[in-house]
C-alpha cells in the first residue's frame, strides 16, 4: 500500500508542476498576444485573437486532462483506503482513537 501511495504522490507532484508551468506559459503567451494586438491593425488583431483563442484552448485542454488524471488518482487512493479499512478495521479504529485523544489533549492545553 505504501508503494502505491508513494507512486501516487510522485506522479501527482511532477504532473502538478508540469501543469503549473503550462498555465504560466499560456498566461505569458496571452500577455504577449495582447501586447501585440494593441499595436497592430485590424488584420493583425484578428490573427492575434485567433492565436490567443488557440492558446487558451490548449491551456483548457491541458487543464481538463490534468483534472481528469487527478480525479482518477483520487478515486484510486479512496479505493486503496477503503480496502485497507475493510481489511484492518481494528487498526483503523485504534489509530482514530489515538488521533482523537492527541487532538483533545492538545486542545485542552490551550
Amino acid at each position: 500500500m505504501t508503494t502505491e501511495t508513494t507512486a501516487l504522490q510522485d506522479t501527482g507532484d511532477s504532473r502538478r508542476s508540469g501543469f503549473v508551468n503550462d498555465v504560466k506559459h499560456a498566461a505569458g503567451r496571452a500577455d504577449e498576444l495582447m501586447t501585440d494586438a494593441a499595436n497592430t491593425t485590424a488584420e493583425g488583431y484578428a490573427a492575434a485573437r485567433a492565436s490567443l483563442h488557440e492558446a487558451m484552448g490548449e491551456a483548457r485542454s491541458r487543464y481538463d486532462d490534468t483534472r481528469n488524471r487527478m480525479a482518477h488518482k483520487a478515486r484510486v487512493a479512496a479505493d486503496v483506503t477503503q480496502t485497507y479499512v475493510k481489511e484492518n478495521p481494528w487498526q483503523v479504529l485504534g489509530g482514530a482513537a489515538v488521533a482523537g485523544f492527541l487532538i483533545g489533549f492538545l486542545m485542552s492545553r490551550r
